[in-house]
């Protein structure tokens, strides 16, 4: 069932997608020349010569079968001979004057035009979704290796380090008692300074937690500790933001987010009121959900959301986690719009607020983080940063209703922590772009 409507929804996206190509190819002919008698009815012709065009060759070429395998060599051959199937419809179209222009140059420009728009149209998901998820090439089985560092930078350290990476193990860096060796990077390991327990215990916070500091055979440290041994000051602030991305990014991040809800608040208000309004017709109950979660430094805050289920769906008084679209405590709208993710909107507010960030950990209840604490105590970690409407555990795990995804889901965002940086956040923002328009469900 699933698979149909995934295959029915790429269908429809690509002929939409398509026809906005051939639209836009004809008016830049129109705009870019005098003006062309009975244009109106010219431009219904190509649009129609392009819709059975587009369709041909999206059941010729059955591109539409690659629906989940975008990355692939083959959904793009696909692409491109429905691409070149509709070109060819075209081509005829003219040929036999159902469509003609005033000056032959206009045949020759729309015609590559429509080409190259086409192309871009219906390969941008495709080629995006090659690029975007690139980051790791099993998510679940990356965040979930036990995280390292290794004492010391000589050959020994080094040694050891590439050892542990063979056994399974993501070795963060090296550690060194030298303020002059941090930042520094050997064999691709970062060197971070660390002459105290306190500077163990801030790379822990910004790292997410560490499982384990290994030290080589030879003794820690030895020509590092020559060069330091008459060095009297401290350690140069390795740690001065505390999770990974630097205070620039963090000032990146936080500038886009102001801007970015605040434009879209403003754009989906149209959306924002029919939902409001359709919500409110179904039951009389109130059109928000509004629920106390737990954010930046373990701070509660008020996030808001459409409300989707029934007025009474917690009315035992303990909170019950979402189990999917078969939720019984979902009503008709609510449903609706949920598989859509309208029912986030209101989260922009949040965003604009500083509640919350675009990207980053999904924010829980204190009920279920206590439970979630009793087998990880790591969650602690996720406090550091702001929670986000998406995030890179989301994309991966879908919804949490059991404890099993709530674990995998914290070993996912503490992934996130330990990889935080703009680029990152552009990569989880493009592939939950992709997912939405592409109708995939978490």
């Amino acid at each position: 069932m699933k698979k149909r409507y995934y295959i029915s929804f790429s269908i429809s996206q690509d002929i939409l997608l398509s026809l906005i190509a051939s639209l836009v190819s004809v008016l830049v002919i129109r705009w870019t020349s005098e003006p062309i008698p009975g244009f109106t009815t010219l431009v219904f012709k190509w649009l129609a010569a392009a819709a059975v065009g587009t369709i041909s060759g999206i059941l010729i070429s059955e591109c539409s079968r690659d629906v989940k395998k975008y990355a692939t060599v083959r959904s793009i051959a696909r692409v491109m001979t429905a691409i070149l199937i509709k070109e060819a419809v075209l081509v005829i179209t003219l040929a036999v004057g159902l469509v003609s222009f005033p000056q032959m140059l206009q045949y020759v420009l729309i015609m590559l035009l429509d080409l190259i728009l086409t192309g871009g149209a219906l390969s941008y998901l495709r080629v995006a979704s090659r690029l975007l998820s690139g980051h790791s090439p099993n998510p679940s089985q990356m965040a979930s290796r036990k995280t390292a560092l290794v004492a010391g930078t000589d050959e020994a350290a080094q040694n050891l380090a590439q050892e542990l990476e063979k056994e399974g193990y993501d070795v963060i860096g090296l550690l060194s008692r030298s303020p002059q060796m941090n930042g520094r990077v050997i064999r691709d390991y970062v060197v971070y300074a660390c002459k105290t327990d306190d500077d163990l215990e801030k790379l822990q916070w910004r790292f997410g937690g560490v499982d384990g500091v290994f030290f080589p055979r030879t003794v820690m440290e030895r020509q590092d500790s020559a060069r330091d041994s008459g060095d009297k000051g401290e350690v140069q602030d390795s740690v001065q933001q505390r999770d990974r991305m630097s205070l620039l990014g963090h000032m990146v991040k936080r500038s886009f987010d102001i801007g970015l809800s605040g434009f879209l608040l403003l754009i989906f208000s149209p959306v924002i009121a029919v939902c409001a309004l359709l919500i409110k017709r179904e039951d009389g109950g109130p059109v928000l959900f509004v629920q106390e979660r737990i954010g930046r430094g373990g701070k509660p805050f008020r996030i808001y959301k459409f409300r989707s289920m029934r007025t009474d769906a917690e009315a035992s008084g303990t909170p019950a986690l979402y189990s999917g679209m078969e939720d019984p405590r979902l009503t008709r709208v609510g449903r609706f719009l949920r598989a859509h993710h309208l029912d986030e909107l209101p989260q922009l507010w949040n965003v604009l607020k500083g509640d919350m960030s675009f990207i980053g950990y999904r924010p829980e209840r204190q009920f279920f983080i206590d439970q979630i604490k009793r087998y990880n105590p790591r969650y602690d970690y996720l406090f550091q940063i702001r929670p986000g409407v998406t995030s890179y555990a989301t994309l991966y795990n879908g919804y949490t209703d059991t404890m099993d995804k709530m674990l995998t889901r914290l070993d996912l965002d503490l992934y996130y922590l330990r990889n935080h940086t703009v680029w990152f956040d552009i990569k989880v923002l493009g592939l939950t772009f992709l997912s939405i328009v592409t109708g995939k469900k978490f």
